[in-house]
């Protein structure tokens, strides 16, 4: 065990339990697997090529290029990214550790709750862009090959367009990524900031929780629409956290943005897609939504809707150009406030 994440989580662990959590999801046969990979081979560049021409952004480097993928697969990529972005928080709690390392129970604990909640998520995902690859895997983009016909069937869509769809948002997340040099680094900051702040000891944890109690009751703490969880942190961590929340409704925003005004002419069916998608996350049992909730699951479905209305909202103003120039430098990116008033960006950054 060399990193400390290593040292921290039981990895093995966390497979195993998100393996058996996750499922394996709809049969595939030969057939099936075969039709999914020739879709998305031809959808993916033809998406790539749609995303920049509507949005004005060009990627250089390696073309996007799709890998299909089982739910145990898209749990191991993950789990990858984690034991990496898990690096700061590691070392700070085992820093304290007189042996260096959690004891096996407690590693183990750990990868069954990370493990368990990758194995929630893995049957929900349609598809992703990883912006915490390295370099030289720029340009790669999963789907979830047993989710995607799964929606397929049970909504009778039909497969090739529903394919180019769920690509045209996935393909506008790596040009995001692909065309603007500082935001991965941006975004890796971000979360390298929050993690290495996260700090595990029982009696300052108690006492946040006293805090957030009181800021409650007494109507200090607005928390509605970032989670419960928010109340339990510093100054410091809210304000990180809402600069990752401002970021991360942009960009999903802005890819669902360009997935529906690019589906309305390359998809005929795009609205019908998107309603019954809609539908399926609200039409979620009661248990589900508070399982949801409990992860912050629903906060990212608001993401993709409050995004959309301030990316909308600014093309349909000022056009595509003035909304690039969200993309000049960090300090162009709008905050919470300026996503719910889309002209209060406009009045600061500067319409053209």
């Amino acid at each position: 065990m060399g990193l400390a994440s290593d040292r921290l989580l039981d990895w093995k662990t966390a497979r195993s339990v998100g393996a058996r959590a996750a499922g394996q999801g709809p049969v595939l046969t030969a057939v099936d697997r075969a039709r999914l990979l020739e879709d998305f081979a031809d959808g993916v560049p033809l998406a790539s090529g749609e995303v920049e021409r509507y949005t004005g952004l060009s990627v250089g480097g390696y073309p996007a290029r799709p890998w299909v993928m089982g739910r145990s697969e898209w749990i191991g990529a993950n789990l990858r990214t984690f034991n990496g972005l898990l690096e700061p928080l590691a070392e700070r709690i085992l820093a304290r550790s007189r042996e260096g390392a959690l004891g096996t129970v407690r590693r183990a604990t750990l990868g069954a709750q990370v493990g368990g909640l990758l194995g929630y998520l893995s049957r929900k995902v349609l598809g992703q862009f990883d912006a915490f690859l390295p370099a030289d895997d720029d340009g790669l983009i999963y789907f979830v090959g047993p989710n995607v016909v799964g929606v397929e069937r049970r909504f009778g869509f039909r497969e090739r367009d529903f394919r180019l769809w769920v690509a045209l948002h996935e393909t506008t997340h790596r040009v995001q990524f692909g065309a603007v040099p500082w935001l991965r680094g941006y975004v890796n900051d971000l979360a390298s900031s929050y993690l290495g702040s996260v700090d595990l000891d029982p009696r300052r944890m108690i006492e946040r929780v006293k805090h957030a109690t009181q800021a409650v009751r007494t109507g200090e703490a607005d928390w509605r629409g970032l989670g419960w969880i928010v109340l339990l942190m510093t100054p410091d961590q809210r304000e990180t956290f809402q600069r990752v929340q401002a970021v991360m409704t942009l960009l999903e925003g802005h890819a669902m943005h360009v997935m529906n005004a690019l589906g309305a002419t390359l998809v005929p069916d795009a609205p019908a897609f998107a309603r019954r998608l809609a539908e399926r996350r609200q039409g979620s049992r009661r248990l589900e939504r508070t399982i949801q909730r409990s992860i912050g699951f629903d906060t990212k479905a608001r993401q993709y809707d409050v995004g959309e209305r301030f990316v909308t909202a600014i093309v349909q103003r000022s056009g595509m150009d003035a909304f690039n120039r969200v993309w000049e430098s960090r300090s162009n990116l709008p905050t919470l406030e300026e996503i719910a008033r889309p002209e209060a960006w406009l009045a600061r950054v500067g319409s053209i």
